[in-house]
């Protein structure tokens, strides 16, 4: 081929080549109109909506669920409750065996009915004891009578034997005399011992009377019957068991419906146990887990609107914030993160945010615990 032929060949390309410069100004020009109108769009879009508005999808309904656990140990009779059941409050939902705790009841109330006779005695016999003390008071009397006759007799004896040991020298009074004024003299002083002896017993008897009524006294004194120590110990005993034989009836504490029921019949319970939960759906509420950089300006009482995945866009749910976690979700995992090492990197924390929500909303559209929401905060208002 010649290089006339080329020359032909490459001119319609030189051509175009020539024209395609006069056409790159518009399209160059296009675009930058583009990138304006997308700039001007998203400005627009940030001004005016998403500057008033914190939204996030990490957001999840809540409730404060109440779990069922036993306080006392017992087999168990009977299941009234299973997954998904709707229960009110009040509804039984596990039967105990309660002989043990009848049993239990049944020697309480004895012991209690015990300590009302025992404290019910010691009231009467406070009065036996004051009475003893008065005939033991008449026994010292007495006794000290006894000695005072004793003791004057003893010294009438020991006069008449000096007065005969005085007349015995002249002659005027025999020995055989003699040795009877000293055998009198002999029994006074036995009947003077004797009656010190019983003086002195009568004492120990009063005092012994004095003691017993004001230990009597001590166990009765400043409350009546039903006041006394040992008998509201022993009510309190009693009580406790009827407590404790109530509990072998456990009852829903709120309206709600049965989740993770682990119990059956059969099975011995031990206090503690977690047999199931009730989930008070009425009462549901929205964590929803804001970064930190969304916060500034959310507070509490705003409007939320919420978008749920199961019933999507057509049914909104309208809530309040209640207000803010303490800490954030990595503050309080199971391993919190250690800032402080020398590799750290910075990552952006969220922080729950509870919402409450209308009762009247979820009565019409029930939600369940852990179900997906999207929570758009009205912070311009």
């Amino acid at each position: 081929m010649s290089k006339i032929d080329l020359d032909a060949e490459e001119s319609p390309l030189a051509a175009k080549a020539a024209v395609n410069p006069r056409k790159r100004g518009p399209l160059f020009l296009g675009l930058i109109l583009a990138v304006a109108a997308l700039g001007s769009a998203y400005y627009a879009y940030d001004t005016l909506y998403a500057s008033r508005h914190a939204i996030t999808d990490n957001a999840y309904v809540g409730a404060d669920v109440a779990q069922i656990t036993p306080l006392v140990a017992a087999p168990v009779v009977e299941v009234l409750a299973s997954d998904t059941e709707m229960v009110r409050k009040g509804d039984v939902l596990v039967r105990l065996d309660d002989t043990d705790a009848k049993l239990a009841l049944a020697m309480a109330e004895a012991t209690y009915q015990n300590a009302i006779r025992r404290v019910t005695a010691l009231v009467a016999n406070d009065k036996g004891l004051a009475a003893q003390i008065v005939g033991r008071e008449a026994d010292q009397a007495q006794a000290a009578a006894q000695l005072a006759s004793a003791e004057a007799g003893y010294a009438k004896a020991r006069i008449d034997l000096d007065r005969r040991k005085t007349l015995a020298g002249n002659g005027s009074v025999s020995g055989d005399e003699i040795t009877a004024v000293e055998t009198l003299l002999k029994t006074a002083e036995a009947n003077l011992s004797s009656a010190r002896a019983g003086a002195a017993g009568a004492a120990a008897a009063h005092d012994a009377a004095v003691a017993a009524k004001e230990a009597n006294a001590a166990m009765i004194s400043g409350v009546g019957i039903d006041d006394n120590p040992e008998v509201l110990a022993a009510r309190s005993a009693r009580d406790q068991a009827k407590v404790n034989l109530e509990r072998t009836v456990m009852r829903a504490p709120v309206d709600g419906v049965i989740s993770r029921r682990q119990v059956q019949v059969g099975q011995r319970v031990q206090p503690g146990m977690t047999l199931m939960v009730v989930v008070p759906l009425q009462a549901a509420y929205v964590d929803a887990n804001y970064k930190e950089v969304q916060l500034a300006h959310v507070k509490p009482g705003q409007t939320v609107t919420l978008v749920s995945d199961l019933y999507g866009s057509d049914v909104p749910f309208t809530g309040k914030v209640v207000g803010f976690s303490g800490g954030t979700g990595a503050a309080f995992s199971v391993v919190p993160a250690q800032n402080a090492t020398g590799n750290w990197i910075k990552v952006v924390q969220r922080l729950p945010v509870r919402i409450a929500l209308d009762p009247a909303e979820l009565a019409a559209h029930p939600l369940q615990v852990g179900l997906s929401m999207t929570a758009d905060i009205a912070i311009a208002e």
